[in-house]
């Protein structure tokens, strides 16, 4: 559905592999974490990442150091049969979100309930709220880019090949999943850095009803009709919240694709139906109001995790963890990204192997 910015090269993980699937996702970035980076690369062959590209990456994943609800980042491995670097990343053994909810899904069980889906979401702001703060916008969170494990107390974003850092300047590339994008990120290149509180409200829908919120066109196989794609994803984002004006959105008709997305619904078509996809029932009034707050049309008036997290839907006292507590300081001091070489703890048959003298050499650079 929507073609892939880059090459995204495959991760080695300490221990174990962890693959990411993306079942009825499509998405400009598919990557897998594999625990051998002589493994092929994301498009089957042999050719090693763009080294410029994994270095970027690096940089962003160490900016985040210390977030608690982002995995964590090693260094960099590098294969001494062809000198490509890899990723070493925290190895967590837990599924990701999408994984999650499919098998709940498949399974008969019901949706999450409102006061789990609280829980994660208060870990997720807070994760981007950190990452905001160190000047890192992850351009691409949605469930096959979360991991969650014991009964959602771990939960922890990954996958920063496609972020940005906010010192760059517009335009910048579409990025990210369709399904998750927000509205002004559809056709335009000068979005700003609230297009993931969108994200973040498209996940916390999806945990609520299992099923993703607007699925405009779930065929991955057309790479040729990207701006078909995105008319049909932005008529359903329309078909659901109801269609902006100049008043609720100025940009609004500056939208590449607006016009022709419009043509597709019942004129004046002005209703939004959110609520009757979230009743009572299932989510409460305040819930309600961070949903809808995070799934506004207007940037200017979206949103933010700094927001919601003072929202009394948060309001039940809470201890952040120990690990959550960084000095405000660190912040400012710049730090080069961790290059080096990481030999296996153990000889076991699936970790990366790097001869002794490959090893010895390195640390005499």
């Amino acid at each position: 559905m929507v073609m892939a910015a880059r090459k995204r090269p495959a991760a080695a993980v300490l221990g174990a592999g962890h693959a990411t699937t993306t079942q009825g996702s499509p998405t400009r970035c598919k990557r897998s974490r594999v625990n051998n980076i002589r493994s092929s690369w994301e498009d089957g062959s042999a050719e090693p990442p763009d080294t410029t590209e994994l270095l970027r990456e690096a940089g962003f994943l160490e900016a985040c150091d210390r977030n608690p609800y982002v995995v964590g980042f090693e260094g960099l491995v590098r294969d001494p049969d062809n000198g490509a670097y890899g990723l070493v990343m925290e190895y967590v053994a837990a599924p990701t979100l999408h994984e999650f909810l499919w098998n709940r899904r498949r399974g008969g069980g019901p949706p999450l309930p409102e006061s789990t889906v609280r829980a994660i979401m208060w870990k997720l702001f807070t994760g981007a709220k950190k990452m905001h703060d160190r000047h890192v916008v992850h351009r691409d969170i949605k469930p096959a880019n979360i991991l969650i494990g014991q009964e959602g107390e771990l939960v922890k974003i990954c996958d920063f090949g496609l972020a940005i850092s906010l010192s760059e300047l517009p335009p910048y590339n579409q990025a990210g999943t369709a399904f998750y994008l927000a509205p002004e990120l559809l056709g335009k290149e000068d979005y700003d850095a609230l297009v993931y509180t969108w994200s973040l409200g498209c996940v916390m829908a999806e945990m609520l009803t299992g099923k993703t919120l607007f699925l405009g066109d779930d065929d991955d196989d057309d790479d040729d009709d990207d701006t078909n794609n995105e008319i049909i994803q932005l008529w359903s984002i329309f078909r659901l919240l109801g269609t902006p004006d100049d008043r609720t959105w100025p940009e609004f008709t500056s939208l590449p694709h607006t016009a022709k997305a419009l043509r597709l619904l019942p004129p004046g078509h002005k209703e939004n139906k959110l609520r009757d996809l979230f009743p009572q029932e299932k989510l409460s009034d305040e819930g309600f109001q961070v949903l809808q707050g995070l799934l506004t049309y207007n940037p200017d008036k979206r949103l933010t995790a700094a927001a919601a997290l003072k929202h009394r839907w948060f309001a039940a006292p809470r201890r952040a963890p120990a690990a959550a507590k960084v000095d405000a300081l660190s912040f400012l001091v710049k730090k080069a990204p961790r290059i080096k070489f990481i030999p296996p703890a153990m000889p076991q048959k699936n970790l990366l192997k790097i001869p002794v003298a490959v090893w010895n050499a390195a640390q005499q650079v």
